[in-house]
């Protein structure tokens, strides 16, 4: 049998071997990554030499799959065929929300160590992002929030938690890292000053009971400082639970010990500080799935400042502190029982993950989604993006060509609503515009600013060529367009800009042929029907709605009208009113040789018209 340290020599002399002329990103050595994964397994996790001599092949066979690996126990090898099918997992081919990510690594992961060590390989990569290029350093930023903090903090791996919490909060937000971190140090000596007032009235009464114990000042990380920020809308100076004081018990691992001495100091430390209790947490008695083990209450000091007290033994801090590894490395004690217990431990956490409270869990702000190419290229975008938002994200060419996409491998339009870890594939054709329909699908300001200035040119384009043809036509007929008329064509017909009129000349919108009526015949002008109705006075006889005249020989009571000479109307005539731009209301035959024409072309100036009976 090959003894642990033999294992891990061997190992790693077979990785430094195949590894010895690749190089990081930085220009050292690759050997240094999984040099600095087995440290963090051995020093902050504590998983055995096993998985320690997995990490060194995995990266060997990952480099170079030519490389022969025989003779290693067949343990080492179901871990090295775990981390190789979890290597295969990357954004652009898994498709999936982050909830998913987890799911399929744990299925991934015959061995719950294989998670484990992913997650060391992990903080191994963000103590050294900075080396990586942009677009690298970015994706690798981003998976980690949505994945590997989240897999730390289920299985309770909270120092490796917060320390890939505050990377991700460096290179993300680094103005806001900077100023956070600048003023946790010009605070630091208030904590110290603080934590001191607090344990001098209780260090006699704990130093009687016989209660050994060590004092600690747990500094909240930068970024759950950031989170309380933004969720609470305050500046630095308005997160009031910026520390906490927190009690280490020493004593024997007994659970009845354990919560008895807990509880003890708890009562001395709110015999002599007013307790907030509706902030009192009890995870001795009911602790987290993950193994969380402590208690939590806010108390006021003599100052009336609130601070938050945790009270937990030895044991439970480490617990605390490395999460259910610590069961496995507690006191260096390692029997194949106690492995096995950790193993379903780990396995359980992965399979069943327990709710914890929003402001627990780092999560990408909801305003953002993140999607990638089919390469693997990240895009944000904002919430509700369209596939049409992706395509002018990507390129403004592409965007004005896209006809729609595939997203995660399906058909969909270029309204298609976009998710976080979709893959979004554009398809484009190359008679493809924008329209005006486009705007209500998309959500960027990119994408509705494209559009809008593809828009535009296309008017002015259609506009250009409507003025020119109407301009040749006008002098082919030796006639003009005076503004006045201009004016008055755009106001009826509902233009608002010469352009916009001159476009819908060029696309045919306007006849230039009812252009030149109107200016050989200004009373056919088109004039809207919205005259306000008449206030006070008799009400027309006979008005059966308000869409009927009434005449008489004398005239429209409180109206304008006049009898058209085209067809000289006459009294009990079928008849209707045209209404013109001058002469208010004409009266036209219902058989009228222009009729026809005037209702078609121009319905809405029709007016239904009676004669009233004469008396």
């Amino acid at each position: 049998m090959i003894q642990t340290g033999e294992l891990i020599n061997r190992a790693r002399a077979l990785a430094y071997e195949a590894l010895r002329e690749d190089t990081r990103y930085n220009g050292n050595p690759f050997i240094e990554h999984p040099d600095g994964v087995a440290r963090i397994l051995s020093d902050q996790i504590g998983l055995s030499g096993e998985c320690i001599a997995a990490v060194y092949l995995h990266e060997a066979w990952r480099m170079h799959p030519e490389v022969e690996i025989s003779g290693f126990p067949d343990e080492v090898m179901t871990i090295v065929d775990g981390l190789q099918k979890i290597s295969t997992i990357k954004p652009k081919d898994t498709r999936l929300e982050a909830e998913n990510y987890k799911k399929l690594i744990v299925q991934y992961s015959t061995d719950p160590r294989v998670t484990v060590i992913k997650i060391a390989d992990r903080l191994e990569v963000m103590r050294n992002l900075a080396m990586f290029p942009k677009s690298s350093r970015d994706q690798k930023n981003l998976e980690t929030l949505m994945l590997y903090i989240p897999l730390a903090h289920q299985l309770g791996l909270y120092n490796i938690k917060s320390e890939m919490e505050d990377i991700y909060l460096k290179f993300a937000e680094p103005e806001q890292f900077r100023q956070i971190t600048r003023k946790l140090k010009a605070t630091e000596k208030d904590r110290v000053r603080l934590t001191e007032e607090f344990i001098r009235p209780l260090e006699k009464k704990l130093a009687a009971a016989g209660i050994r114990y060590k004092l600690k000042i747990r500094t909240k990380t930068a970024y759950s400082i950031f989170k309380k920020m933004q969720k609470q809308h305050v500046p630095f100076e308005g997160v009031f639970d910026v520390f906490a004081i927190r009690f280490i018990i020493d004593c024997e691992s007994d659970r009845k010990v354990e919560q008895d001495l807990c509880w003890k100091v708890y009562s001395y430390v709110t015999e002599e500080y007013e307790p907030d209790i509706s902030r009192l947490r009890d995870w001795i008695s009911n602790p987290k799935p993950n193994g969380y083990e402590c208690l939590h209450i806010t108390v006021k000091n003599a100052s009336g400042a609130f601070l938050e007290v945790q009270i937990r033994t030895k044991r439970m801090d480490d617990t605390a502190e490395n999460g259910l590894a610590s069961h496995w490395s507690y006191k260096g004690v390692k029997s194949d029982a106690m492995l096995d217990s950790w193993l379903k431990s780990v396995r359980y956490q992965l399979e069943h993950p327990y709710e914890e409270k929003a402001e627990d869990m780092p999560l990408p702000p909801s305003s953002e989604i993140f999607v990638f190419t089919p390469t693997g290229e990240l895009r944000i975008l904002p919430a509700g993006a369209s596939v049409l938002d992706f395509a002018f994200n990507i390129h403004t060419g592409l965007g004005c060509r896209c006809i729609g996409g595939k997203v995660n491998g399906k058909a969909v339009s270029i309204k298609e609503k976009l998710a976080t870890g979709d893959v979004v594939e554009i398809m484009s054709g190359k008679n493809q515009r924008p329209n005006a329909d486009w705007l209500a699908w998309v959500v960027s300001a990119k994408a509705r600013n494209k559009i809008k200035l593809e828009l535009d040119a296309a008017v002015r384009k259609k506009a250009a060529e409507g003025r020119e043809l109407l301009e040749r036509r006008l002098k082919n007929w030796k006639m003009s367009l005076p503004d006045g008329l201009l004016n008055d064509m755009m106001h009826h017909l509902k233009y608002n800009s010469v352009i916009s009129f001159m476009a819908a000349v060029g696309e045919g919108v306007i006849d230039v042929n009812d252009i030149k009526n109107y200016i050989l015949n200004p009373d056919l002008l088109v004039i809207r029907n919205d005259r306000p109705e008449e206030k006070g006075g008799p009400k027309p006889e006979w008005s059966a709605t308000d869409e009927i005249l009434v005449i008489n020989a004398k005239g429209v009571r409180g109206l304008e009208y006049k009898m058209s000479a085209c067809c000289n109307p006459k009294y009990g005539d079928a008849v209707f009113g045209f209404v013109t731009r001058t002469e208010g209301i004409k009266i036209h035959r219902e058989d009228c040789p222009n009729a026809p024409r005037l209702k078609e072309r121009y319905p809405y100036r029709v007016q239904k018209v009676i004669w009233q009976e004469k008396k």
